[in-house]
């Protein structure tokens, strides 16, 4: 317990002395950041970046095992996205991979009539016709690929939109506690940088890959049709190649997360440099050059990265071609035995030289696509997942409408904890609100306030026992939405819409295009707000946004006014006010309460004023004071003076404050 003279010191501005181990001198001299080892190593995963190198770690056979459900969770996205397109798709790759492998005969027998004996100009001329038909051929090919293209355009964004407009449905209907939830949040954030974005990628390179690996069946189908001991040769010549692209491509992979890691310090400082809020301490600071040097040597170290996998990658290549080449040169050999054998005829063996390099470039393509679909997949999974999730964090839509107005709201016992927390934000909570009457809630920070707000706004329930009743209706029996539609909600820290001056008034009714033109005027004058909207060049229609040309910047005071008005545009049974005027001047927050609180007070509404400027809850008809989680103390200001508990001290430190400085003034 503290001792007298303790307290005396603390009320003449004595600092406190030092709790526990004393904190030891710090070093001379620090590293801004890594500057040896892998620099991955230094920072913490980011939420966006989970999967970022999961092909490279993978093997082939988890790649393979894995793509044939990628495929078939892909085509049904599609296929709900637009069925005609899909089909074609499916269609037209069939038929395009059939006409690569005509081609690839007839090619066969344009060679045979070559090689056939007789004059140059007459077998020549027999080539012709089979030349005609590879053409016919190669050029159905080419339409029907045209047609690929054309059905993925169609069916792609469609995908896309899709999933887009499923994701932000969903989150922006989640139970407001959710969105508090710091882990929620990173997985929004996840789906909606990489899931939505990668969902659109994966459509295209699905089916790139389904043609690749049509290519390759088709080609090893003609090897078939020329001779069956030219399969084995098959093998023996691509393995080496899909072997070192193997190789490349998990080598791509592991090195971007290096690189994506380098890139993320990069942007910390960049966005130091470049951050309006950051400009006029930096310059104060004269950090800028402190700055540019952490910023030089992690660009150098990208750079050496960027050398590095490109060094690597050649090295990678040379040596695939190198062991490529002798598969290739004993396929060769073993073609070349065959054709002295009479195995096999010299226009089928040229017609299997052009499959084998048509299945060597195949295989390669198939390889890349492979590993990037594995691992885009896994992000769209991840989206897929998570809009899952948020299915089951939805509002009720089910129950009776809230009612248009309300006499009496009353909590009975509510307690509420937040998701990962511990410690109740509200213990117990008991209260009966009237229409007709402005209440306060003051307190600390974290003391359950705002928290307290909430639930009678509908935007959080009562979890472990309690219920919040409108004129004696259990509020988990109405629609969430319907509730939270009749009360007016004006925070500290309003959302700066970036709309027309009027629009960000009829927000709070739901549009942003029509407008009760009086009920606009009205709650502008009430809130202050006129006189900013009539400063403002085309007024009601001036765009409140330096993003666009010609857009209007309010300071935080006139941003805490349109707010205000947005409040009483809303015209609801609650007006809930939790620290509106905490950034206007004196003169402002005292004409926006004699305006709200005092001088128009309307019979069927509610107000809760929560503020930490006790002046201002002096005229409230009742006032809750709130300490972890309870309510301490409830009653008129007079009533909770005469008290002299926490209320009576917290006032008459803020007066004595008030006082001291109009006696230094005099």
């Amino acid at each position: 317990m503290s001792t007298g003279g303790e307290t005396d010191g603390l009320r003449r501005g004595a600092v406190p002395g030092p709790r526990g181990a004393e904190l030891p001198l710090p070093p001379a001299a620090v590293a801004g950041g890594p500057h040896e080892g892998d620099v991955t190593d230094d920072l913490k995963e980011a939420y966006w970046s989970v999967y970022d190198g999961a092909a490279a770690k993978a093997t082939v056979g988890q790649v393979l095992a894995r793509l044939p459900r990628i495929v078939r969770q892909i085509g049904r996205l599609a296929w709900t996205a637009d069925r005609a397109a899909t089909s074609a798709v499916v269609v037209l790759q069939l038929a395009s991979a059939a006409m690569t492998a005509f081609g690839l005969i007839a090619s066969v027998a344009v060679l045979r009539e070559l090689f056939a004996e007789g004059p140059t100009p007459d077998r020549v001329r027999a080539a012709v016709p089979q030349l005609l038909v590879v053409v016919g051929f190669l050029s159905a090919r080419a339409l029907l690929e045209a047609g690929v293209a054309v059905a993925q355009a169609r069916v792609t964004p469609k995908v896309r939109t899709a999933l887009e407009t499923e994701f932000l449905t969903l989150t922006a209907h989640v139970r407001l506690e959710i969105v508090d939830n710091a882990d929620w949040h990173d997985d929004a954030y996840r789906a909606n940088d990489r899931g939505l974005f990668y969902a659109r990628q994966i459509v295209g390179q699905v089916v790139s890959l389904a043609a690749a690996l049509l290519g390759l069946v088709g080609t090893a189908g003609v090897l078939g049709v020329l001779h069956p001991a030219l399969l084995p040769l098959l093998l023996l010549s691509v393995l080496p190649v899909g072997a070192a692209a193997v190789r490349s491509a998990r080598a791509r992979f592991h090195s971007f997360k290096r690189w994506n890691a380098l890139q993320r310090r990069v942007r910390v400082f960049s966005w130091l440099l470049l951050e309006r809020d950051a400009a006029a301490e930096l310059r104060s600071d004269t950090a800028q050059g402190a700055l540019l040097e952490e910023h030089r040597g992690l660009t150098a170290r990208i750079a050496e990265e960027d050398t590095r996998l490109g060094v690597s990658s050649a090295r990678l290549a040379l040596a695939g071609r190198a062991v490529g080449g002798i598969g290739t040169g004993i396929t060769y050999t073993a073609l070349g035995a065959m054709l002295i054998a009479g195995w096999l005829p010299l226009a089928a063996g040229a017609g299997a030289v052009l499959a084998i390099q048509a299945a060597q470039t195949a295989l390669t393509r198939l390889v890349d696509v492979s590993h990037l679909v594995y691992e885009h997949a896994m992000w769209v999974d991840d989206l897929l997942a998570f809009e899952e999730r948020c299915r089951g964090l939805q509002p009720r839509r089910s129950g009776v409408p809230a009612p248009e107005t309300v006499k009496t709201i009353t909590l009975d016992n509510v307690s509420f904890t937040y998701p990962g927390k511990d410690v109740p934000a509200l213990d117990g909570v008991s209260m009966t609100l009237h229409a007709g009457q402005t209440v306060a809630f003051v307190g600390v920070n974290g003391s359950g306030k705002s928290t307290c707000a909430r639930l009678l706004a509908g935007l959080f329930e009562p979890q472990g026992g309690g219920t919040v009743r409108w004129d004696g209706a259990n509020v988990l029996e109405m629609d969430a939405e319907s509730l939270q539609a009749r009360v007016a909600c004006v925070l500290q820290e309003p959302v700066r819409f970036p709309f027309s001056a009027l629009a960000n008034l009829t927000v709070s009714r739901g549009t942003l295009t029509e407008a009760d033109p009086q009920r606009a005027l009205d709650a502008a004058r009430a809130s202050g707000a006129e006189q900013v909207i009539a400063g403002l060049p085309g007024r009601w229609e001036a765009l409140l946004s330096k993003r666009f040309r010609g857009g209007q910047e309010l300071s935080a005071g006139q941003w805490a006014k349109v707010a205000v008005a947005r409040g009483l545009y809303k015209n609801a049974p609650v007006l809930l006010l939790d620290e509106p005027t905490a950034s206007m001047d004196p003169r402002a927050e005292h004409a926006v309460y004699e305006a709200v609180l005092r001088d128009s007070p309307r019979p069927d509404r509610i107000t809760v004023l929560i503020s930490h400027r006790l002046a201002s809850v002096v005229g409230c008809d009742r006032v809750f004071v709130f300490d972890g989680g309870r309510v301490v103390e409830s009653g008129t200001h007079q009533e909770l003076m005469e008290l002299g508990a926490d209320y009576a001290a917290m006032f008459t430190l803020q007066a004595a404050g008030y006082r001291a400085e109009a006696g230094g003034a005099a």
